[in-house]
């Protein structure tokens, strides 16, 4: 497998030192590109993160030299898919510190993690006397599932109020938590407005009412260190795409003795020991939940995306997203007309806004024009949108391979958005 050069080594120590790692920047292809006659500037990371050298070569070196199916075969081809594969399926467990292999399962993106603990392990124990509990930071992901599942036992969605900067009323949610709350759903950091959320005091006063928690840690995973078993999380899910991989590859961690007891989410090949018209035989941990061929080349872009974000440093890279979001916010609040949305100190390297009457579409259209992207509209987080009585934002989102350039240059185009409209 591809790794970072031992000159980005070297680089990365003499970065460390004084906070910038902006040299990796050289490692995204993407971003050498001009759009509109224009050099890229990618504000869009909470959307999708761009993928390294490191994690495309993966991907096409598999492709390439040892593409088969997994746990299937005799032949060399499918033992090296097989090592790949289980081998990703470790250094995820070592990324995010869980207790065993067995605790890690491959799934599409944290989409269907959360769908699988919907319906595997909430489904079976909901009734018209049971709750799940979410916060209105959620993205949509972390709201429908489980309003289908309650649609479909009669149990009750309860939603905990947030507050003017972004952040869950905790006062509100704490009150909200009794012994007929199922499950509480929360994300780590919020894809609208970066907020990281108080999860380790939400984990630990669920637990005093023996109430679980999944936490939705796909705005959280690639910005900094995440330890499942210092969590103390029953659930937590990411996806691929958001941490400078592929798409259509995530993770559903789940502590292995709650795992053991849920039925299988979807049937077909893998996820069984013995088929007969009389019954089945289901696979054991990690298995029982991965059905079918699995999504292999996004398996092992993963897990080039994982020793990338080790090689650098998960310390190394909030510093750096923390340092430009200060920058990034300090110049916002310089523009005539612009109100921030999400405003607390403790977030990720997002920042939603809205300038005068300006419809965020226009404005990301204008910026596109400038080659600048960033995302618009309600960002899947539409009761976020509902508490502050917008349609939408405007959002600028950082990672590893943003500098103050890109910042510059966004802030020069929104002078531009506005001397268009003025």
């Amino acid at each position: 497998m591809n790794t970072i050069s031992d000159q980005h080594q070297n680089s990365v120590k003499k970065n460390s030192a004084n906070g910038s790692i902006s040299s990796y920047r050289n490692d995204f292809p993407i971003l050498n590109q001009s759009i509109n006659g224009q050099k890229l500037v990618y504000l869009d990371s909470a959307a999708s993160s761009q993928m390294p050298n490191q994690v495309i070569s993966e991907i096409e070196r598999y492709q390439s030299n040892d593409h088969a199916n997994v746990h299937r075969g005799i032949h060399a081809l499918s033992h090296r898919a097989t090592k790949i594969f289980e081998e990703t399926r470790k250094d995820v467990s070592d990324f995010i510190n869980s207790k065993d292999t067995n605790e890690i399962i491959f799934t599409s993106g944290a989409t269907e993690s959360i769908n699988l603990v919907a319906q595997s392990f909430c489904r079976p124990i909901l009734n018209k006397n049971k709750k799940i509990l979410i916060s209105q930071l959620e993205h949509h992901s972390n709201i429908v599932p489980w309003q289908i599942v309650c649609e479909q036992t009669d149990a009750k969605l309860l939603m905990a109020p947030i507050n003017q900067e972004g952040q869950i009323e905790m006062t509100e949610f704490i009150k909200m938590i009794d012994s007929s709350v199922a499950l509480i759903a929360i994300s780590h950091a919020s894809n609208a407005l970066g907020t990281i959320c108080p999860i380790d005091e939400i984990i630990r006063v669920a637990h005093d009412h023996d109430v679980p928690v999944l936490i939705d840690g796909a705005q959280a995973i690639p910005h900094m260190r995440v330890d499942v078993q210092e969590l103390n999380a029953d659930f937590y899910v990411f996806s691929g795409h958001k941490m400078l991989g592929p798409t259509g590859i995530g993770i559903l961690y789940g502590k292995e003795d709650i795992l053991e007891g849920m039925p299988p989410y979807k049937g077909g090949g893998d996820m069984i020991l013995e088929v007969k018209l009389s019954g089945t035989t289901y696979n054991e941990l990690p298995y029982k939940f991965e059905a079918g061929t699995p999504n292999i080349s996004g398996v092992a872009g993963l897990g080039a995306a994982v020793k990338y974000l080790n090689n650098v440093g998960l310390n190394n890279i909030h510093s750096h997203e923390k340092e430009l979001l200060d920058y990034l916010t300090s110049n916002l609040k310089k523009i005539e007309g612009i109100n921030l949305v999400g405003t607390t100190s403790n977030k990720v390297g997002v920042q939603s806004f809205v300038i005068k009457d300006i419809h965020s579409h226009d404005i990301g259209t204008i910026l596109d024009h400038q080659g600048i992207a960033i995302r618009t509209g309600h960002h899947c987080a539409m009761p976020v949108m509902d508490f502050y009585e917008i349609s939408g934002t405007a959002r600028a989102s950082l990672s590893i391979y943003n500098n103050t350039d890109d910042i510059d240059r966004l802030i020069k185009g929104l002078y531009k958005v506005i001397e268009i409209f003025a």
